[in-house]
């Protein structure tokens, strides 16, 4: 027990890495066997090579998935439907961590979920990401609402007008009207202008000088 206070106390995370625990277990004869026996009395989670979560029992709080994703795969940032789910901004929960990645398209099957990483040209992969903390130690890459929409759209066939668009958000993906009057013009453009793709620039121009409005009414005018 005295390691394991002496693992927490110098943990700032609940996510930790083979060096860190290496070091940790420095005074044992064989510092590898002793982390196998951890791993085996659930003291410690492998979540993938290198990469471990403290177990049930011995967590301070909840292990991060927004988190793992970052360290698993990389450079990469949480986007997508987990990050719509993230922001509340669909209703449904997405059991599959989807991220963006400057690297091939990945997959990793691991005890604590599924991580799903889409490639992404790297001249669009900088623009809309921000820093999320969950405390003073513990921080990750995500995309904004703007962004996570924006890749999101980027990988559906694409829509013939606005309109269809804004229908699609509002019925298909079941946004909330008054959440996507918050998103930011400004931010849509600069994406759109990186992006250079279709569904992503009619979504810009939905969301700039007033169109939402516009689309709205012609959306009502159609039911």
């Amino acid at each position: 027990m005295d390691l394991i206070r002496e693992m927490r106390r110098r943990a700032k995370t609940e996510e930790v890495d083979y060096l860190f625990l290496m070091d940790c277990l420095s005074h044992y004869k064989q510092p590898r066997s002793k982390l196998t026996s951890l791993l085996k009395a659930g003291v410690l989670v492998r979540v993938k090579k290198g990469l471990y979560v403290f177990g049930k029992g011995y967590a301070n709080r909840p292990f991060s998935l927004e988190v793992l994703a970052n360290l698993i795969y990389g450079p990469s940032y949480v986007s997508y439907e987990y990050a719509l789910a993230y922001y509340e901004l669909i209703p449904e929960r997405v059991p599959v961590v989807t991220s963006a990645s400057s690297k091939r398209i990945k997959h990793f099957l691991t005890p604590v979920g599924t991580f799903v990483y889409h490639y992404l040209a790297l001249k669009k992969f900088s623009v809309g990401i921000t820093w999320a903390s969950l405390d003073e130690a513990t921080h990750f890459l995500i995309a904004t609402r703007e962004k996570a929409l924006a890749d999101t759209v980027a990988r559906m066939k694409s829509f013939p007008n606005r309109d269809d668009l804004f229908q699609y958000l509002v019925e298909g993906m079941r946004i909330e009207e008054e959440e996507l009057k918050k998103l930011r013009p400004s931010l849509l453009v600069e994406i759109a202008a990186v992006y250079q793709n279709k569904n992503v620039t009619l979504l810009s121009n939905t969301f700039t000088n007033g169109q939402s409005t516009r689309s709205s009414a012609a959306h009502a005018a159609k039911i």
